[in-house]
């Protein structure tokens, strides 16, 4: 089952988070932005040392091997070759995205997409990219100061339901989402969503819960588990 997310009350004349539900963006200005992302700490050694960002192409490094050799097609679910992500798919929720490229800030927390673009996706670069061996990890925020984001839809994915990363090496890494569950931030499993695995793995991670007024942002992450296929 998807996990899913409780919004704001829009009887609240306190709030200031967008109306989800106004794909128009018509109710939506004077809100206050939010990093709806995963702000968690992300230590490089529950990444399993995945320290290799992509050069300023995207390209693969050199020395890395092709995809698959001439004459042999890639086995289901083998790794490929580091790659930089250039566009998320997911057709299910109409999502459609470029990535840009996230790190750590000083707190050791990850630094969100720019919230001017709401059909935009991060990824962690110091960790794995998607289709590589390891877990990559891939944010975005669910809305923002003008209207519904990119991620918006991400709590309908459901176990089976499938995706693709295009790659700046031309090629196309799919995935099927094994589940979807909801966390507390201030109770987060670190180690599950990101420990290092030995086959090609990506986290979808966007906000949730109950909008906090105090503190400006959501009590839980939502995080898709998916595996290449």
């Amino acid at each position: 089952m998807a996990a899913g997310t409780s919004r704001p009350n829009p009887d609240d004349p306190d709030a200031d988070t967008p109306d989800r539900e106004d794909p128009d963006g018509t109710r939506r200005a004077g809100r206050l932005p939010l990093w709806c992302a995963a702000a968690l700490l992300l230590a490089v050694a529950l990444l399993g040392g995945h320290g290799r960002a992509a050069d300023a192409t995207g390209d693969t490094p050199a020395g890395t091997a092709d995809a698959a050799p001439s004459g042999r097609a890639r086995s289901t679910g083998e790794a490929l070759p580091r790659s930089a992500p250039t566009r998320l798919l997911i057709p299910k929720i109409a999502v459609d995205a470029p990535f840009t490229t996230l790190t750590l800030a000083a707190s050791g927390q990850l630094e969100p997409p720019p919230a001017a673009d709401t059909n935009l996706v991060g990824w962690y670069a110091e960790g794995p990219a998607p289709g590589e061996s390891g877990t990559a990890i891939i944010a975005g925020h669910v809305d923002t100061k003008t209207s519904a984001a990119v991620f918006v839809r991400l709590d309908e994915l459901e176990p089976g339901d499938g995706f693709t990363v295009e790659r700046a090496d031309g090629t196309k890494a799919d995935f099927v989402v094994d589940s979807a569950d909801t966390f507390a931030k201030d109770d987060f499993p670190s180690d599950r969503v990101y420990a290092d695995t030995s086959r090609p793995e990506v986290r979808l991670i966007t906000c949730a819960g109950d909008y906090d007024h105090d503190v400006k942002d959501y009590t839980e992450n939502l995080v898709v588990f998916a595996h290449l296929v």
